[in-house]
């Protein structure tokens, strides 16, 4: 899908030159995919104690019934 966007060209040059990347267009992609990455993680953070496990679960007996 090809944008316009006007974005700080100081900024894009710095982020391009810390992460190591040779186009804008890869600096964006891996910029997006962090924030969405990043906002994912914070989804399961949340999420972090809201679940009650078994104790009594035995996760050796259970991926060897798994793999059969």
């Amino acid at each position: 899908m090809a944008t316009n966007l006007a974005i700080d060209d100081r900024l894009l040059n710095k982020a391009k030159r810390a992460g190591g990347f040779r186009t804008k267009k890869e600096t964006v992609t891996a910029a997006l995919g962090e924030l969405i990455a990043r906002h994912e993680q914070r989804k399961i953070l949340k999420a972090m104690g809201t679940f009650d496990f078994r104790k009594d679960w035995d996760y050796k007996k259970d991926r060897r019934e798994h793999r059969r």
